[in-house]
């Protein structure tokens, strides 16, 4: 089974989303959070697999929560999937900063959010790569000169920036090692050293950094690759 926890503010939506997971074979609903202060509580206590989290909420918002609880997580960390009214913006991003795992419209059909915590449970991202990317390029690009100056990049070696750059183009494991004529496993090891040395808990999260350290661009050239676009 897979254990649930639900953070919303609002009764009905919160019951609502119970309701539905408690009847999906192999889901189930271990705890149920009304804001982000009894979120990151109970899920230190409950270590659930997946927090379904909302964003907008008094006090402790959803991020800082998400953030928090990740932060404090035993191994392993669960998989937070962001659920919120609004559309792509700064949320989005937001989550994908902090380590969240996947964000959807709580105006997603309810086999779609059943689905999601499935994938999410399963350790894959719900972000698409040309989602991601295009969220990145969208929003990092117009908040770049308000945020703090990039994550040092200095400890990665130059075949794992190449890595993290191929990431970031929303390459999957399997195209960065015929990119780079290396084998799966490489890569993996690679992906993982990169983790460990910046800090990283997701995928989403090294996109995130490729973009706002430079690493990737719209016009930058990828390794293995000459002058094209890799939009």
């Amino acid at each position: 089974m897979t254990s649930v926890l639900v953070v919303d503010d609002q009764v009905l939506i919160r019951a609502g989303l119970v309701a539905l997971i408690q009847a999906a074979p192999g889901l189930d609903v271990c705890g149920q959070a009304a804001d982000g202060e009894q979120a990151i509580a109970l899920a230190a206590r409950l270590r659930p697999d997946v927090v379904l989290m909302d964003i907008r909420m008094p006090d402790v918002d959803g991020i800082t929560a998400t953030e928090r609880i990740l932060a404090r997580a035993a191994d392993p960390p669960p998989r937070v999937l962001v659920l919120t009214t609004f559309d792509l913006d700064e949320y989005v991003y937001g989550a994908l900063r902090v380590g969240a795992s996947g964000f959807l419209l709580k105006e997603t059909p309810p086999e779609r959010l059943l689905t999601a915590i499935e994938v999410v449970a399963g350790g894959d991202n719900l972000f698409a790569p040309s989602v991601t990317m295009r969220l990145i390029e969208a929003y990092a690009h117009r908040v770049g000169q308000e945020t703090a100056p990039p994550p040092e990049l200095d400890p990665l070696t130059a075949r794992e920036l190449d890595v993290l750059q191929l990431v970031g183009a929303g390459m999957s494991n399997d195209e960065i090692a015929g990119r780079l004529v290396v084998t799966v496993g490489t890569v993996k090891t690679h992906l993982n050293r990169i983790m460990a040395k910046l800090g990283l808990s997701s995928r989403a999260q090294a996109v995130v950094l490729a973009y706002e350290s430079g690493l990737v661009t719209p016009r930058r050239s990828l390794p293995g690759q000459g002058a094209a676009s890799n939009c």
